[in-house]
């Protein structure tokens, strides 16, 4: 293998900057990715309301109807609404902050992939907010760590409970499933399978997936008294999951113990392996990498720095020039640090300006800040963010969001080329940036240009 300072930037991270210095070695960007656990709160607030404050509230205002209270819990429920929306925008500009002050973005990186893996999606706008605290709680504190760990964090997340209605599951004959005369609900049980481990060609039946989710029974969230195990909704006896008998001591020890089993899985280790291979090198990755990876992933008992490791060391991660196609928030994020904006800035931006330079375009580019189509996340073949609107989008972003940003101050377009493409800038964007009538036109060249849609 070879190490390229330039290719690990784009490749492995979210671009070139003027700001940052180049990694020297493997190691570096290894370190930057263990480094963001300890760091996991850095320009990321406090999430409040939460989702026990929301139901407080609906009750509350359904209580004060007719009564000489109502206009003053109807104030107080605009407040909370205010405040729902104010920790959304400053989720965004956090994630942003974050991307273009990073070293490199490698561990920005794996934190959105991961997050995208364990996509979830708020059931109504109340709980919209609330997306940006599971990604900091579930997701980020494990990406170098074991899979396990964040497959229990993220798969039993309130977040993911209650999208994809968790407590409406309860055995059928369970004390509340005979009382209530419901069942189990497979939602869970088969994304555990299907997208969070196994992968949707793995080796389960869909009896698997019923017993997985009778396992789940009793697995709940209540926003009042949050996630807990209850036995009176836990479907009794014995299930047996991928020929696992667990026994018929309902329990959510059971539960993990699945969970575990499912992380442990050798196909879990070449499903993840070939996603993560997909992700950040080719669209069709290179064979011997995704079995080196997953080879690294069974060896070190589901280690996932370990698999990341392995990928970084191989000589098929080094190969060619860029050519993944960055997603719109990648392109955006190393737009911003081609252009050298500051964290700092980004944090203090109004929300007119958000709109304009992030909320707006993203949707225009399709992908609409944490609105993924289902549970499956963003698309994972480059090629799908390429369409007409996308690329309009893409487009019209290089040539007005730089002014903006950068409120008078853009570099030379000569010099612009080189400090967003470095040695892969084309002859012709070159020529282009050199011969553009002005500062905005030549940066915005080359910010549309086909060289910096690729990672």
């Amino acid at each position: 293998m070879s190490f390229d300072p330039q290719l690990a930037t784009i490749r492995f991270g979210l671009g070139l900057g003027p700001q940052h210095d180049l990694p020297r070695s493997v190691d570096a960007l290894l370190v930057e990715a263990r480094a963001t656990p300890i760091h996991a709160i850095a320009h990321f607030p406090d999430v409040r309301p939460t989702m026990a404050d929301i139901r407080q509230a609906t009750r509350d205002r359904r209580a004060a109807n007719g009564t000489d209270q109502e206009d003053a819990v109807a104030e107080k429920s605009r407040q909370m609404r205010r405040a729902m929306a104010e920790f959304r925008d400053q989720s965004m500009r956090a994630h942003f902050a974050r991307a273009v002050d990073a070293p490199t973005g490698f561990a920005e990186r794996l934190t959105a992939f991961w997050a995208d893996h364990f996509t979830v999606l708020p059931r109504n706008g109340a709980a919209y907010h609330l997306v940006s605290g599971y990604v900091e709680q579930a997701i980020r504190p494990h990406i170098m760590g074991h899979f396990r760990d964040m497959l229990r964090t993220a798969g039993l997340h309130p977040m993911m409970l209650l999208f994809l209605q968790q407590s409406q599951s309860v055995g059928a004959k369970s004390v509340f499933g005979l009382r209530r005369k419901r069942g189990a609900n497979e939602n869970l049980a088969r994304e555990l399978m299907e997208l969070h481990s196994l992968g949707v060609d793995g080796p389960y039946s869909q009896t698997d997936v019923t017993e997985l989710a009778d396992l789940l029974t009793g697995v709940n969230y209540v926003a009042e008294k949050g996630f807990r195990f209850d036995p009176r909704g836990a479907e009794p006896g014995a299930e047996t999951v991928l020929g696992v008998t667990y026994s018929d001591h309902d329990s959510l020890a059971n539960v993990e113990q699945a969970l575990d089993d499912l992380a442990a899985h050798p196909a879990t280790a070449q499903h993840l392996a070939f996603k993560l291979a997909q992700y950040f090198v080719a669209d069709a990755p290179d064979t011997g990498l995704v079995q080196a990876m997953a080879d690294a992933y069974r060896l070190s008992d589901g280690h996932l720095g370990t698999m990341v490791e392995q990928m970084l060391d191989h000589p098929a991660a080094w190969a060619g020039s860029p050519a993944r196609i960055k997603s719109p928030e990648q392109f955006v994020a190393s737009g911003m640090r081609a252009l050298a904006v500051q964290g700092t800035g980004l944090l203090r931006s109004n929300r007119r300006s958000l709109r304009l330079i992030l909320h707006t375009p993203l949707r225009v580019m399709g992908q609409p800040w944490q609105r993924a189509n289902g549970p499956d996340g963003w698309p994972e073949i480059g090629t799908d963010w390429i369409t007409p609107q996308a690329m309009a989008g893409r487009i019209n972003w290089a040539m007005q969001a730089p002014r903006h940003l950068m409120k008078g101050r853009l570099t030379d377009p000569r010099d612009f080329v080189v400090q967003a493409l470095g040695r892969f800038a084309a002859q012709d964007v070159i020529f282009a940036a050199g011969a553009s009538e002005g500062r905005e036109e030549g940066v915005g060249i080359v910010l549309a240009s086909p060289a910096f849609q690729r990672s």
